[in-house]
């Protein structure tokens, strides 16, 4: 038997809960058994799907941490407190803007779409003598389907960029600035949408389906799938999850025999990587990205989270963190909120029986300086592109936020302004660039979210994907080495280094409009197939 240990930064991470005082106490949670995460977090507040009569609502509440208690802020909520209760059926999803703390959506029951903004007065006070409850209005309503929106979540890189899958088995793009029509239709679904993943740079949209169909679309190619493999066997909920810059996507489900499965999948083909057999419990298993390649995994009705890190194609068991108190939903905070100090590199909030929970999951260490191998740079607040520059086709990388400086900047992984995948010649393929759809006309209550301040760019970030065997120099006798020469290898040394990552940033952004070029050309076979059926029918 080997005795070999996996080296690995996160092989001592735990979770450590927050004290009871530190969380939100008396939250009436809502009794729809549609299944979401229930609760979303931005880097300033909570969202919670609630418990309400005569409508739909959700609550909006401060963001609580495990280190402290909400100054000025009631540990125990109030019976009656301010809610969003816009919905006049039940609230089945929330997603914050990654770009604006302050900006929620939700989709529900009554096949509505609705955008808030929180206002940071709106917490004064409550729960004081004299106090009156105010309730949240929107800002903005799309009538996104004549039945229920069971999943709402925004565009990781574009602003202002909405997705909404509904009843009607389709998943809808919507431009929050024009929004009479939704800006693309993704369909093709047998059943109902379980769940919906944008990529890292939000050119890709993948989904899971009561038909046990995993599927991959590009919004802006067509409406028809460009992948579509079997996923899990089992009926019961499927969900996925991007799996941060790499090519692969994770999902969760069940086997015909109702085992609990984790699989890799990589989405050049929508082939298998890997799939792993976790147990024979019941509860739909929620997956959770984080940029540290490490997979958490927290069931419904469990009371533990099991996180695993992922290397080589193969996820490594790091640990589980166990606790008596079964989870209903669970959600993550966006890790530019996090705090470093404690070496706290993930926070998950578990809502379990009446109570939020904020759990932190730190690696232990007692170094007081910023500790940058264990935290890699996190996606900004800052969009890369706007919504009509991505419905017209272009393309751009997440921008980037330092955690020790808290300085936000381009990546580097592409160049500020990527060509549309249809600008790279390929010999073998000759596209037509796509048409982007109409812009519908403007109402005069449209929604427009508060444009980004600037930021100085920093320096460029170092990138571990793609990197090719590093370049050796000529071995030298040390007894023949001068001086000089020893300085002009150290420069020719450098040159090669600065080389190399030059190259393989171009490499990677080579494979990325590769791989778009054969998406769109399937989308338009796909599409063209269609439109044959149509015509012989």
């Amino acid at each position: 038997m080997s005795r070999f240990v996996r080296a690995s930064k996160y092989r001592h991470v735990f979770g450590h809960p927050a004290k009871k005082e530190h969380g939100i106490e008396n939250v009436k949670v809502t009794n729809s058994a549609w299944d979401t995460n229930i609760i979303s977090a931005s880097g300033q507040y909570l969202s919670v799907n609630w418990n309400a009569s005569g409508g739909g609502a959700f609550a909006i509440l401060p963001l609580p941490s495990p280190f402290q208690t909400i100054a000025g802020f009631p540990q125990k909520l109030p019976d009656s407190l301010p809610l969003a209760r816009s919905h006049t059926a039940a609230v089945l999803d929330t997603d914050w803007s990654p770009h604006n703390d302050s900006v929620v959506a939700s989709g529900g029951e009554d096949g509505k779409v609705m955008i808030w903004k929180v206002d940071a007065s709106a917490f004064d006070g409550w729960g004081q003598e004299g106090w009156v409850p105010q309730d949240f209005d929107p800002v903005a309503r799309i009538d996104a389907s004549p039945r229920k929106v069971g999943q709402v979540m925004f565009h990781p890189t574009a602003s202002n960029v909405l997705a909404s899958a509904s009843g009607e088995h389709t998943v809808k793009l919507w431009d929050l600035a024009n929004m009479e029509e939704a800006r693309s239709v993704l369909v093709g679904h047998g059943d109902a949408i379980q769940s919906i993943a944008f990529s890292s740079t939000g050119n890709l949209l993948a989904t899971t389906c009561r038909d046990r169909k995993l599927r991959l679309f590009d919004p802006r190619a067509g409406g028809e799938a460009v992948r579509i493999a079997d996923g899990h066997g089992g009926i019961k909920g499927s969900r996925v999850v991007w799996m941060g810059d790499l090519d692969k996507v994770a999902t969760t489900g069940f086997s015909k025999m109702s085992d609990r499965q984790v699989a890799i999948w990589e989405t050049g083909g929508l082939g298998n990587v890997k799939t792993i057999v976790l147990d024979q419990s019941s509860g739909v298993m929620m997956p959770f990205w984080t940029d540290n390649n490490i997979l958490f995994l927290a069931g419904k009705g469990d009371g533990n989270i099991r996180y695993y890190e992922y290397e080589s194609d193969a996820l490594h068991a790091l640990s589980e963190h166990k606790s008596s108190d079964p989870q209903r939903g669970m959600c993550f905070l966006p890790r530019r909120a996090l705090n470093v100090g404690d070496c706290e590199i993930a926070r998950a909030y578990k809502v379990h029986g009446s109570s939020i929970e904020p759990i932190a999951f730190i690696v232990p260490r007692k170094a007081d300086s910023f500790q940058s191998d264990i935290f890699p740079p996190a996606a900004s607040a800052e969009p890369s592109l706007s919504a009509s520059e991505f419905f017209a086709g272009k393309t751009a990388p997440r921008n980037l936020v330092d955690l020790s400086s808290g300085t936000s900047y381009a990546s580097t992984t592409a160049s500020a302004s990527l060509p549309t995948p249809t600008a790279l010649a390929m010999p073998s393929v000759s596209l037509p660039t796509p048409t982007p759809a109409p812009a519908p006309i403007a109402r005069a209550n449209s929604y427009s979210a508060p444009a980004a301040s600037p930021v100085a760019p920093s320096p460029a970030m170092q990138h571990k994907s793609y990197e090719p065997s590093p370049v050796t120099s000529p071995v030298v006798e040390p007894k023949t080495v001068t001086r000089s020469q020893t300085t002009g290898a150290d420069t020719s040394s450098a040159g090669l280094k600065e080389e190399n990552v030059r190259l393989t940033s171009e490499l990677r952004v080579a494979r990325e409009q590769i791989r778009n070029l054969e998406l769109q050309v399937e989308s338009i076979r796909a599409n063209a197939r269609k439109a044959a059926q149509l015509l012989e029918g």
